[in-house]
């Protein structure tokens, strides 16, 4: 094989539903509480967290969207790379973007059941109160959108930034 060949990809999925299309109330009752959960946050921010929420769980959809939406709103491409591996690289990020992904970390991977004190204190430290209840906001909806992406096998790749803004 000469360099000047191309190694195929792996074939793309095709998606398990197209869930916004069989329930289209509540793809814009989705689409309406996203809307209202940004409001006051700043987008690199916004797309920082939703980023890190869909690598947690492993929403390739979304990480496609976001990563696009991000660079598309000024953040670099190495912080977005960081994102995964952010706590060992905080000097990528401001306090309050660490103290957003730590909530973030939080809110997604429930595995002991709850937000620490600890972890919600720190962001209370970097929100105000008004932000950080929309910063609650973004997360959950993220993560709901996740598990739409997920669950239903949503194809990556084909999101141009700002598509659905």
């Amino acid at each position: 094989m000469t360099t000047e060949e191309t190694v195929p990809y792996a074939p793309e999925h095709a998606p398990r539903l197209s869930w916004a299309q069989h329930a289209p109330e509540v793809y814009k009752a989705m689409l309406r509480l996203d809307t209202a959960a940004r409001r006051g946050l700043d987008p690199r921010l916004l797309e920082l967290v939703k980023i890190r929420a869909s690598q947690l769980n492993h929403c390739a959809f979304c990480l496609d969207m976001h990563s696009k939406d991000a660079l598309a709103a000024g953040e670099s491409v190495e912080r977005i790379i960081q994102l995964g591996a952010w706590e060992e690289s905080r000097h990528f990020y401001t306090e309050k973007e660490a103290a957003a992904l730590e909530l973030t970390d939080a809110v997604t991977v429930l595995t002991d059941g709850f937000v620490p004190d600890e972890v919600y204190d720190h962001a209370a430290k970097h929100f105000e109160e008004a932000e950080l209840a929309q910063l609650i906001a973004a997360i959950t909806v993220i993560n709901a959108w996740n598990r739409f992406g997920v669950t239903c096998r949503m194809v990556a790749g084909h999101y141009e930034a700002g598509q659905h803004q």
